[in-house]
């Protein structure tokens, strides 16, 4: 099934915010709006709700379930995305009172990842993470998921295993992981025959989208995968680049490696799934952390890497800020960059036009 075929008519949403202890982040529901529609899933009406708790049946307050109902019944919707992650329980009782599948935003990030992972490490790490979300959830919707059209949340080989009994899908657990930990293993080895030869490895990580895959592809000119959607690729890249210093005409040759991009709110079984191509970040010489300048949430996005990064104990690997798509930005916003990132280490770049790019090659010599 290809993302946004026109030949495919698309799933009708009703997406769910919930403030718990805090006011509905809206930028948050914008960005579950671009993976749903990533998903092919057009969002027909969007309902918040700020709360001081949870519900312990549904989340939400039994007032706002009905509000959701009518939402569904009045936008012809066939489907209900919680910007939350929600409990397998709660799934069910929700599914009960509106009688259409509900999907939480993990279930959408992990129903991307098995359209785009295209290497067999790729394949199994989202069928890991698939199987340890699916774990606590095995009860499902059961034919609810025929009233959707896309089957999102249905994609990818550790679906297919939700009817196995627990005890069955542990064992497959167990046995990707072993079988993650010998790529792991091979990658290990790389990495030992990289430092016998000198290089130095750096590795590229950002939030989802912020022109990673360009920049490698305009460093190294690897020819990888670079469009502009999120999660536009899963697995790591890695190309040789040799720059030159320009005063003593020395060359240094350098490993750089592409990584899977970061999103607000990421599911747990993402990160523990991916950890053998995270160790790429926390093994690495050098971190290079793009940020899309022009976005207009630039510091929450640098904030959710950071705290993603720290998770996998990359936090130390000393760092530079790129700061990508300054084509995108006016006079004025670019004099606002100085200001905010003074006295920080950091390049402005446009990866796409190769602009700033030979100043962050020499930056990188001067740091790795």
């Amino acid at each position: 099934m290809k993302i946004h075929d026109n030949a495919i008519e698309s799933d009708r949403a009703i997406l769910v915010g919930v403030g718990v202890n805090e006011n509905i982040d809206e930028t948050s529901l914008d960005e579950l709006d671009d993976l749903c529609r990533t998903c092919n899933i057009v969002t027909v009406g969007r309902i918040t709700q700020n709360r001081p708790d949870v519900d312990v049946t549904y989340f939400i307050g039994k007032g706002k379930v009905e509000e959701v109902a009518n939402a569904v019944a009045e936008h012809d919707a066939n489907v209900v995305v919680f910007d939350v992650e929600l409990s397998g329980s709660k799934v069910r009782n929700l599914e009960r009172e509106l009688g259409v599948p509900v999907l939480d935003r993990s279930k959408v990030i992990l129903d991307i990842f098995a359209q785009r992972a295209q290497s067999m490490e790729g394949k199994l790490q989202v069928e890991l993470a698939q199987l340890k979300y699916n774990l606590p959830r095995l009860v499902g919707s059961g034919g609810l998921m025929s009233k959707m059209r896309n089957a999102v949340g249905m994609r990818g080989p550790g679906e297919k295993k939700l009817e196995m009994d627990k005890r069955r899908i542990q064992e497959d657990i167990i046995e990707l992981q072993k079988k993650l930990k010998k790529i792991g293993e091979s990658r290990n080895l790389n990495k030992t025959l990289a430092n016998k030869s000198g290089m130095k490895r750096v590795c590229l990580v950002g939030y989802t989208n912020s022109g990673k895959s360009t920049l490698l592809n305009t460093m190294a000119k690897a020819g990888v995968l670079a469009e502009d959607k999120l999660f536009a690729t899963l697995d790591p890249k890695t190309a040789r680049i040799y720059v030159q210093n320009p005063e003593t005409y020395v060359g240094v040759e350098i490993l750089l490696t592409d990584t899977v991009g970061f999103i607000n709110k990421l599911p747990h079984e993402f990160i523990k799934a991916f950890e053998s191509t995270l160790d790429e970040a926390r093994y690495a010489d050098l971190l290079l952390h793009v940020v899309d300048i022009s976005n207009d949430q630039f510091k929450e996005q640098i904030a959710v890497v950071d705290s993603v990064l720290a998770k996998i104990g990359a936090d130390k690997v000393p760092q530079i800020l790129v700061l990508n798509k300054i084509d995108m930005m006016s006079s004025v916003g670019l004099s606002l960059i100085e200001e905010e990132f003074a006295g920080k280490d950091y390049v402005a770049v446009s990866a796409k036009d190769n602009v700033g790019v030979e100043e962050l090659k020499q930056r990188v010599i001067s740091r790795a």
